[in-house]
């Protein structure tokens, strides 16, 4: 941008490297630019739909005072702030592959709107350097392209604003800026130097230099934007803005302006400490404030004496360091106070959630003797009065809250009909919690014997899972642990395949009677009209029709097969510590050199082309065993589609290929995969349905669930990034070797198995290079094939690109069960046991943040975490819902069959 550093070097400009505050997406950064305040973490939700801004801002102070303003770019102002521009274009910001139009549709408004008079305010927002930066990161040659375009843009439009000067004779302001910074990735919404850095190059004729008048760039904060406007265009300083004037942009003026202008931001700020801190006066800034405006004081008396010595002056510089001094400790002060949280819209959610898992851990005991279910009988007389006691104090709290004229808060706008039913449905989980605690006290004796049962011991496995669990939950409480939380996934995983290799090497060496507890055969025992088996969480009876698919290890396993499973737990191990050189993520290792970086980088396109090319075929081969010869087909042609995706936008290369050749946005070829997508999918859907309603073979079901869950693996191909491509072969495989070399010869408990599955879908989510914060979100995957914004699409296609291991580990989870657990329980104990170990770290964290709003970290670390915990809670319910669903009809068809068998 020669044009751009020659302005910063020697023209008439003011140049800052402004900080912007996490998050940084684009509508809390918009805000954050004309509020001068602090957004919360709850507007990247926003992000997607913003609201009309409420807030006191700069464009409301403007439209007020009678300023014309006309806006052009992202439609995301349009929506923070409609009506109040005289004219305006918007375009969509979500549609990342789109980095030509978005920005033409701006700059041909350009030529006109500059040639006329009738504006004071001119906006523009251009996305195309954004989007090249979501499509292919920072080292795009796209790149400097898009810069030479906006360096030429801000050429004219800086031209004609010294024409107009000359027509008018007053100085005009040019204001440069970014929103936000890019990661090495191309993404933003972290805290790391790249996201939070942007340049902030204000240009005006009234900041002409002097010869020899060297200007660098400093360091201010991004929310000191918004009383710099709004001193310099003579409006008032937006109510709730923690921004301190930006003094070079004034220094030039008279000094009984300079301390006039420190003094009204003074005073707002001031104002703004009184409302959210109780101890202001003890406060070191406005002590400072206080001390300014005394010596200020003085210096107006000098100043209407007309003393013209050199006292004045000296006096009028100590009274502007004064007053910086004290803006700087002030805005310092707020940006830690001044946020304010809605206590008991917060309140009322935690109990709702620790009212759930409270009866999910009741439930506990009867799920794991086999009753996927929770019998709650209450009685009439003792719970209906609890029930209306409760509902009652509630409603009473709810009304005091919520008329109280200091109160406000997101709970207490809703309507009276959606808070009367939040009431009572906490009114009623507390008073089934009441009658399962009672039920759990009078039935001891079911307790008893249970502890008196011969197999009630834990398996090593089993203890190691429980422990694990539960220390990552407790682990969530330290910053550090947050940022790292891979490394936690990573060590647990590893941990769990020796904890396999130990039990694999006793069961096979040290033989089964007395040292394998999973071959332990108890009698079906029953309990009410339901026939269950009456054994422990690490001790699971064989299950009918399992032996002669999976004997007990010492019995008839031999040869090669005996040693294949013996080497399963050694290479999946081995394949998760090839698959840690991959993507570094977190805080700490996220910016060293990996193989993906090297793989990315343009000197190794053919490297990485062959790799995909490996990977895809490896993750045919192990996905077509389960379809039908139609999805086979479907699924060889789709992975073939992948790869020409892939090579049309450019990120990988055909052996015939020419390096130069040009890119497309690859929407046909992306098409051709979705149209087999859909085409696996709706055969698996067409299969389930008919072991659904139709009593045939259970391998009907079992064939339906591989095939959505085969085509679940092709869009998975579809949206990742190449590089990540043997992430998806690995989990494929990882699966495969579990599957045949440890689950089926040891006999795992559905229990186990399912946090099994949990681990390692956790495990694999940090592999594809996510961590727990917004800036590895992969924005690009959720227009992969679109040609314009969809949000419904966009959003699945996002969410479920990130979530692409926890998902499919989920699937085969389901797709196992199905197959070789053979009972109508095990697919709801499973989904219990899901439910479960993801709702308590969500649960736990969800006091935490509550416990720790104030902490330093709360926004950059805490805060992100708590939006992936409660998206992947989210995903957790929608399958347990969608796999319940699927077993309800199988269990009720062998209920009736059993019936009739009896009859």
């Amino acid at each position: 941008m020669p044009f751009t550093t020659y302005l910063m070097g020697k023209g008439p400009s003011h140049s800052f490297v402004a900080e912007a505050k996490p998050p940084t997406v684009t509508m809390p950064r918009i805000k954050a630019l004309m509020t001068g305040s602090l957004p919360g973490f709850v507007d990247i939700i926003r992000n997607l739909n913003s609201p009309a801004l409420q807030e006191d801002n700069v464009i409301r102070q403007a439209k007020a005072a009678g300023k014309r303003m006309i806006f052009y770019g992202d439609e995301t102002w349009v929506k923070l702030f409609p009506k109040h521009f005289v004219e305006y274009d918007g375009t969509t910001s979500f549609f990342v592959s789109d980095y030509t139009e978005v920005d033409s549709n701006v700059t041909r408004h350009l030529e006109k709107v500059l040639k006329r008079g009738d504006w004071d305010m001119l906006i523009l927002h251009y996305l195309g350097l954004d989007h090249i930066g979501h499509i292919s990161g920072p080292d795009s040659p796209l790149i400097g392209y898009k810069l030479r375009e906006m360096d030429g843009i801000l050429m004219k439009i800086y031209t004609a604003l010294l024409t107009k000067e000359r027509e008018t004779l007053s100085p005009n302001l040019l204001v440069l800026c970014g929103d936000h910074g890019m990661s090495e990735t191309g993404s933003h919404g972290a805290a790391s130097a790249e996201e939070v850095r942007t340049p902030l190059v204000l240009v005006s004729s009234a900041f002409e230099r002097k010869p020899g008048d060297i200007r660098h760039p400093t360091q201010v904060q991004q929310t000191d934007l918004a009383a710099t406007l709004a001193i310099g265009l003579g409006l008032p300083i937006p109510k709730n803005s923690i921004g301190s004037l930006l003094f070079p942009v004034v220094e030039r003026r008279p000094m009984r302006e300079q301390l006039r202008f420190l003094h009204l931001n003074g005073v707002q700020l001031s104002r703004l400490l009184q409302e959210n801190v109780p101890s202001y006066e003890k406060d070191p800034g406005f002590e400072q404030f206080v001390m300014a405006e005394r010596l200020h004081g003085n210096w107006v008396k000098l100043h209407l004496e007309e003393d013209r010595s050199g006292a004045l002056l000296n006096l009028g510089t100590k009274v502007a360091r004064q007053y910086l001094g004290a803006l700087k400790t002030l805005s310092l002060a707020l940006s830690m106070h001044v946020a304010q949280y809605d206590i008991y819209s917060m309140a009322v959610g935690t109990i709702v959630v620790l009212e759930a898992l409270t009866l999910l851990l009741l439930s506990t005991p009867q799920v794991l003797h086999r009753r996927a279910e929770l019998e709650v009988p209450l009685s009439p007389p003792v719970f209906s009065l609890l029930f209306y006691l409760v509902f009652l104090v509630l409603s009473a709290i709810h009304v005091v809250v919520c008329t109280s004229a200091e109160s406000s808060c997101y709970f207490c706008s809703l309507p009276w009909l959606a808070a009367g039913g939040v009431m009572v449905l906490v009114s009623a989980l507390l008073c089934v919690i009441a009658s399962a605690l009672a039920r759990m006290v009078m039935d001891s004796t079911l307790l008893w014997k249970s502890a008196a049962h011969p197999c009630s011991g834990w398996s090593e496995v089993g203890l190691l899972l429980l422990l694990g669990t539960v220390g990552h939950v407790l682990s969530l409480g330290a910053s550090s642990f947050v940022e790292e939380e891979h490394q936690t996934w990573y060590f647990l995983v590893s941990t769990l395949c020796l904890a396999l290799s130990q039990e694999t090497c006793r069961s096979y060496f040290l033989g089964h009677n007395n040292e394998l507890p999973h071959c332990f055969h108890t009698e079906p025992g029953t309990v009410g009209a339901t026939s269950v088996h009456q054994d422990c969480f690490a001790c699971e009876a064989p299950k009918a029709g399992q032996m002669d698919k999976a004997p007990c290890p010492s019995g008839t396993h031999r040869g090669h097969a005996r040693w294949a499973v013996l080497a399963g737990p050694w290479l999946v191990l081995a394949c998760c510590r090839l698959l840690r050189f991959l993507n570094h993520t977190g805080v700490q290792g996220a910016h060293r050199p990996d193989l993906g970086h090297w793989l990315t980088s343009t000197s190794h396109k053919m490297e990485l082309s062959c790799l995909a090319a490996l990977s895809l075929l490896v993750i045919f081969m192990l996905a077509q065993r389960g379809c039908s010869p139609v999805s086979k087909v479907a699924l060889a042609l789709g992975l073939v589609g992948v790869f020409c995706y892939r090579a049309s936008i450019g990120n990988l290369l055909f052996p015939w290929q020419p390096a130069n050749r040009g890119i497309s946005k690859g929407i046909l070829e992306a098409r051709f995969v979705y149209v087999f997508v859909l085409g696996i999918l709706f055969t698996g859907t067409k299969d389930l349905l008919k072991s659904q309603v139709i009593a045939t073979d259970f391998k009907v079901k079992t064939v339906g669930l591989w095939e959505l869950y085969s085509g679940l693996v092709l869009l998975a191909a579809l949206l990742l990034r190449p590089h990540n491509l043997p992430v998806l072969a690995f989990s494929l495989l990882i699966q495969t070797i579990m599957t045949k070399f440890i689950w089926k010869p040891l006999r795992h408990d559905v229990a186990e198995i399912t946090v099994m599955h949990y681990w390692f879908g956790q495990a694999f989510f940090y592999f594809q290079g996510n961590s727990n914060n917004i800036a590895t979100i992969d924005v690009s995957a959720g227009f992969v094939g679109l040609d314009t914004y969809m949000e419904i699409p966009a959003t699945f296609l996002t969410v479920f690109g990130t979530y692409v291991g926890p998902v499919l580990w989920a699937g085969h989870l389901a797709h196992f069960l199905s197959a070789e657990a053979n009972s109508d329980s095990a697919m709801g104990r499973a989904c219990f046991c899901y439910a479960l170990i993801c709702s308590a770290p969500v649960a736990a964290y969800i006091i935490l943040v509550t416990s720790l709003r104030y902490h330093l970290f709360i926004w950059s670390v805490f805060s992100p975490k708590l939006l992936y915990e409660g998206m992947h809670l989210l995903i957790t319910a929608a399958l347990c819902v969608l796999f319940t669903a699927t077993s309800q009809t199988s269990h009720t068809r062998a209920w009736m069959k059993t019936g009739a068998g009896n009859q």
